[in-house]
């Protein structure tokens, strides 16, 4: 164990992240600036080969930086599963989605573990960053590690650390976000706590990788439950005529015993719609419902359809039918000023809108098409005659947006988001 130590303080040691998305690709850049050389695999060939042309995909990461480092050769894409053979340390970072059914869905990472198996060597560090239910790194990744008859904590080091990303966060990234560390063994948490502590600033080792599981999906869920309250006291205080917003900016000033949640149009992104019904799925098999998790997700999934119901009856307001009505979105990423549309609520607005028979666009600077779950394609429209579409509905408020003039343009507008606090236009409707 201390020669490995020395390795990776002398920067000897070879890094493989196998999945080079969100999450995967920022840490392999991580590695590589540190200066440890690291391959970043993924069976999508685009991303691959944009990796090694230095072109960078995702919003977080610099071209310039990615192509510094390809070029110093301090880190280069492939899908050749084989370069674990060659690697030190191995950390796994694919997509954790739900199912059909709304279950767990870790196919991704049994992928993973298996090629590793296939090509482990002694004296590797492995990491699970994916996130899981709590229980998996022990129950399903250290099984199938020691069919290869190399054992936990003495042939090999197998640890879970919670991804924190958070896209298109100028102030927080990879490097300065603490990461949680828990080992199978102590000698397991001392090891990938020794190497991740060369990238980032502040390592915290917990007690195994049960409990390193369990802080992510408590941070996810803590958030989830609390914005599922926000959205069902949008509703009453929509019955009641009182402006939501206007009561969280009167609760926060409170200095101490409340924290400001917001509603919106619905959950997205690849953490809080999914990640709390893997601590659900995982309590069930223990024979217990965690009751805050399924009506929390339940009321963040009526969020949708109480948006479309909002503008079926603003529209009716208005004298005007949402059969046939023509309406703008506004903005269909998950969450603001990133290209990331993972889950957001748009999808299913605007899928229950067309049903309904109105004629849908949508307008995003970051995101030039939307497949929706339908089949249908749709191209963000140049964001000219505003006035020509009836109802303009705000369902991400990217810092680009001239609000203002949408509200000054439009012959309506709803406001999933507040972004138009402060304005006062008969024309504004809030969530």
């Amino acid at each position: 164990m201390k020669s490995l130590k020395e390795k990776i303080k002398n920067k000897q040691f070879k890094v493989v992240v196998i999945g080079a998305g969100y999450v995967g690709l920022p840490l392999a850049c991580e590695f590589a600036f540190a200066k440890f050389k690291t391959v970043c695999l993924d069976v999508d060939r685009e991303k691959v080969d944009k990796i090694n042309k230095g072109r960078s995909y995702i919003k977080d990461v610099l071209s310039a930086d990615l192509k510094r480092v390809v070029e110093n050769k301090m880190l280069k894409g492939s899908t050749n599963f084989s370069f674990i053979k060659k690697a030190d340390a191995v950390v796994i970072c694919v997509p954790t989605p739900l199912s059909k059914t709304r279950d767990p869905d870790i196919s991704y990472i049994i992928d993973a573990v298996e090629q590793i198996t296939k090509n482990i060597k002694a004296g590797q560090i492995i990491v699970l960053e994916s996130t899981t239910y709590p229980g998996t790194t022990e129950e399903v990744v250290l099984p199938m590690l020691e069919s290869s008859k190399l054992k936990v904590g003495k042939d090999f080091y197998l640890a879970f650390s919670p991804e924190r990303v958070d896209p298109g966060n100028e102030t927080y990234q990879t490097k300065n976000i603490p990461k949680i560390m828990g080992g199978i063994t102590k000698q397991c948490t001392e090891m990938a706590k020794s190497l991740y502590q060369e990238i980032i600033d502040i390592v915290i080792p917990v007690s195994n990788a049960r409990t390193a599981e369990m802080v992510k999906i408590w941070e996810n869920t803590f958030r989830a439950v609390n914005i599922g309250l926000a959205n069902e006291m949008a509703m009453i205080c929509d019955k009641m005529g009182v402006d939501v917003w206007e009561v969280i900016e009167g609760a926060k000033t409170k200095p101490f015993g409340f924290l400001p949640f917001y509603p919106g149009p619905g959950l997205g992104g690849h953490c809080l719609p999914v990640d709390p019904l893997y601590l659900s799925w995982k309590a069930k098999l223990l024979d217990t419902n965690i009751r805050f998790i399924d009506l929390a997700d339940e009321i963040n999934n009526e969020m949708p359809s109480y948006v479309v119901a909002k503008v079926n009856d603003v529209l009716n307001e208005h004298k005007k039918c949402i059969n046939k009505a023509r309406i703008l979105i506004m903005g269909v990423a998950y969450k603001r000023d990133i290209e990331d549309v993972r889950e957001s609520p748009a999808f299913t607005i605007i899928e229950r809108l067309m049903d309904k028979g109105a004629i849908v666009s949508f307008y995003d600077p970051y995101v030039p098409k939307l497949k929706l779950k339908n089949g249908k394609e749709l191209k963000t429209v140049l964001l000219t005659q505003l006035a020509k579409y009836d109802c303009c509905l705000i369902v991400t408020d990217h810092t680009c947006f001239d609000f203002k003039k949408i509200v000054k343009e439009s012959k309506l507008v709803l406001d999933t988001r507040n972004a138009t606090k402060g304005m006062k236009s008969k024309k504004i409707v809030k969530l």
